[in-house]
């Protein structure tokens, strides 16, 4: 997802709160960062955020911010990693105060996952999630953001491009105005596809998902107009 997506799903999720929730989880976790490299980010053993920690440190590096720099956390790396890929699991058990834990983790966290991230709270080391919806780890979290998939109007790949580019808050990129005119376009179809602005209101789960369906087909249909893609027939 290029910087001309990222601006355009920002103005489609406007109206949803989805972008508020996102800004403000990064912001937190920017405020949270204290100590350069204090950014540790882990994921569960079967899926490691090698993508989110790459774009983080894009941000660290552009922005000038040491303290956004990630410290990839892995399971099982291998011996012959590189220095700043070697840091195992047992790096946790020298987490301090000052640093910050990411979880990202688009499964159920495992149970040994949980144990680590209790062990971890309790060192007081704060504690971020990012998730498809486990009441479990987002318990043990100071701040989560779960995307559940039956009711997001994004995906879990999209939610992770739009904190990482709102952490450092970069400018802003200039605009294709055809992708404006169609979210226009887009603004007239039924109303039976809106997504709610409140987070408080809870529509059921037949008539999200029909909500998520819909909205989900409108940014397909508005990336592929912002990155030149041929609509699908």
């Amino acid at each position: 997802m290029n910087a001309d997506q990222i601006a355009a799903l920002r103005v489609l999720l406007e109206p949803t709160g989805w972008l508020d929730r996102t800004r403000a989880f990064a912001r937190a976790l920017r405020q949270s960062s204290r100590s350069p490299q204090g950014l540790l980010v882990l994921g569960t053993p079967a899926d490691e955020p090698w993508h989110m920690t790459a774009h983080l440190a894009d941000e660290s590096r552009l922005a000038g911010i040491p303290e956004l720099e990630p410290t990839l956390i892995r399971w099982a790396p291998p011996a012959d990693a590189p220095p700043h890929l070697r840091h195992g699991i047992d790096r946790l058990a020298a987490a301090t105060r000052t640093e910050t834990l990411l979880v990202v983790s688009g499964q159920s966290a495992p149970a040994e996952l949980l144990e680590r991230l209790s062990d971890v709270r309790k060192i007081g080391t704060t504690i971020f999630a990012l998730d498809q919806g486990d009441p479990e780890l987002d318990g043990l979290a100071n701040e989560a953001l779960p995307v559940p998939p039956q009711t997001s109007p994004m995906s879990f790949d999209a939610a992770q491009h739009l904190v990482t580019a709102a952490v450092a808050e970069p400018a802003r990129p200039s605009h294709d105005s055809s992708a404006f005119g169609l979210l226009d376009e887009l603004a007239d179809d039924d109303e039976d596809e809106h997504v709610p602005r409140h987070a408080s209101h809870r529509p059921n789960r037949h008539a999200a998902g029909n909500a998520s369906a819909g909205f989900k087909g409108k940014l397909g249909r508005l990336l592929d107009a912002v990155s030149g893609a041929e609509p699908a027939d």
